[in-house]
């Protein structure tokens, strides 16, 4: 059961639009590209999620055109701005089935920016203006494929760090190595779901768990995929005081004394925490322990911070030299670091590991609002536009090729020139945009026609098509 009145999930001009378009339009066709932005690749991915939630089946009822007649008078203050016979048309022609067609290249997979990644046109002529009436909505579809991709650049950092200092047989590691901590950091519980399962495309790890409920939900998955291990936070270590540090230390050990179990550590000093306490106080029963204690700072510069923390782990703990040459330490002790991570402090953590001769099997990280949050539609700069009508029986290719300033007062093409016609996504070595008549098989599928989705995509084989293939042993 759909819990949004379809009929206000637009821009508030778009209502005025089926005045707008030119007398004898009779077809809008528009494409969704992403136009460049941080990464040179985009994972496409949530639009299934818009489908089901908002415009499968009936979209909307009669009540919902009554409750939109209601309040866009008021937005507009005047009738006749919002025309419901517009929608009631469609009640009456279609049973409240949008008469569109959604077609997309499939969920999961990695394109080159600058392409064609949906495209969407009326399928009944008098229904010219639906098209972009629906671009505010499904633009949407910006976020999770913004961090599916962001999730997946962070993997290929992750695996190059892998494969410059950790075994081969430890790789499997990478799957829980980023974790996702965002769910308090974002705009609303959709964003949580729907950023936090284009996570898992990528990674196990989670704190999320409506990321693993919309993953079923919508997606059918045949389990949870964000998995996640028993944690403190400052709530439990701070209760008896820093006087108090070392009990409460020991109350944690023993309430889960087998298993992984992450405790954050720097309450007070993060130092002594983990040169006294830890590797000291209780060095042989976290040694002991039948599974992973993994210490957590969560203050002050990570590089410096986490170098400082290596040391001190390993110089109480020991270490191991892998084949690789870098130092791990017993697999009873990790570290993971959850505050400051980003992209790019990503890198900048593996290289001074690296550096120092630490292997990066010893370290996990927590992400939160820097993967969930912190994107915008720029970070890959998505655009809806469109790029063929139909008017007067007329086929016309449409296009947008602004000009624009560039530092020499020169006037330049912006990257905002849109493309012409009907559009296709072929595989020619790599993937390119072309004309829908020129050659090649479409990559694009019908997903989505007059209300029915035609291609439901299970969550497995989104994961498996959004993976990141390893690289060979040397």
């Amino acid at each position: 059961m759909k819990t949004q009145n379809l009929l206000l999930l637009a821009d508030a001009y778009k209502y005025s639009h089926h005045k707008l378009y030119l007398p004898g339009t009779t077809k809008i066709y528009s494409y969704l590209e992403s136009r460049g932005g941080m990464f040179d690749e985009t994972v496409f991915y949530g639009l299934q999620y818009f489908l089901k939630a908002y415009l499968e089946g009936p979209a909307f009822t009669r009540a919902d055109v009554d409750e939109a007649e209601g309040l866009l008078n008021e937005v507009f203050g005047r009738t006749g701005v919002f025309d419901r016979s517009r929608f009631d048309y469609i009640l009456s022609a279609h049973g409240g089935h949008l008469p569109v067609k959604i077609k997309a290249v499939p969920e999961g997979l990695a394109v080159p920016t600058h392409n064609v990644l949906m495209s969407i046109e009326n399928t009944d002529p008098r229904c010219y203006w639906l098209t972009n009436f629906l671009e505010t909505l499904l633009m949407q579809v910006w976020y999770p494929c913004t961090v599916a991709t962001l999730s997946r650049e962070i993997r290929h950092v992750v695996q190059r760090a892998f494969d410059e200092t950790v075994d081969r047989a430890a790789h499997g590691a990478i799957d829980f190595v980023l974790n996702d901590f965002g769910f308090r950091g974002v705009s609303s519980v959709e964003s949580a779901g729907l950023g936090g399962s284009a996570h898992l495309l990528n990674f196990s790890g989670s704190d999320t768990v409506y990321a693993s409920a919309v993953a079923k939900r919508y997606y059918g998955a045949r389990q949870a995929y964000g998995l996640s291990v028993p944690a403190t936070e400052h709530s439990i270590m701070t209760l008896l005081g820093k006087a108090g540090e070392k009990d409460v230390f020991a109350h944690v050990l023993q309430a889960y004394p087998e298993g992984i179990v992450a405790c954050v550590s720097d309450s007070y000093d993060i130092f002594h925490a983990v040169g006294e306490l830890w590797g000291r106080a209780f060095k042989e029963q976290i040694l002991q322990r039948n599974g992973t204690w993994v210490i957590r700072p969560d203050s002050g510069d990570p590089e410096q911070t986490l170098l400082r923390v290596f040391d001190l782990l390993f110089d109480r703990f020991g270490f191991t030299v892998n084949s690789q040459g870098y130092r791990v330490l017993p697999p009873q002790v990790r570290v993971i670091q959850g505050d400051g991570v980003d992209y790019a402090s990503i890198q900048q953590i593996y290289a001074r590991l690296k550096e120092s001769g630490i292997s990066a099997e010893n370290l996990v990280l927590g992400m939160g609002g820097a993967l969930l949050q912190k994107v915008n539609r720029d970070t890959q700069k998505f655009a809806l536009k469109c790029s063929y009508a139909e008017v007067n029986g007329n086929a016309i290719a449409v296009r947008k090729q602004p000009l624009e300033l560039n530092a020499q007062g020169e006037l330049v093409p912006s990257f905002k020139v849109s493309k012409a016609g009907r559009l296709k996504l072929v595989r020619n070595g790599g993937y390119q945009t072309v004309a829908e008549t020129d050659a090649g098989a479409d990559v694009l599928e019908t997903v989505f026609e007059n209300g029915a989705i035609l291609h439901d995509y299970t969550f497995e084989a989104i994961r498996n098509r959004a993976r990141i293939a390893e690289a060979l042993p040397l």
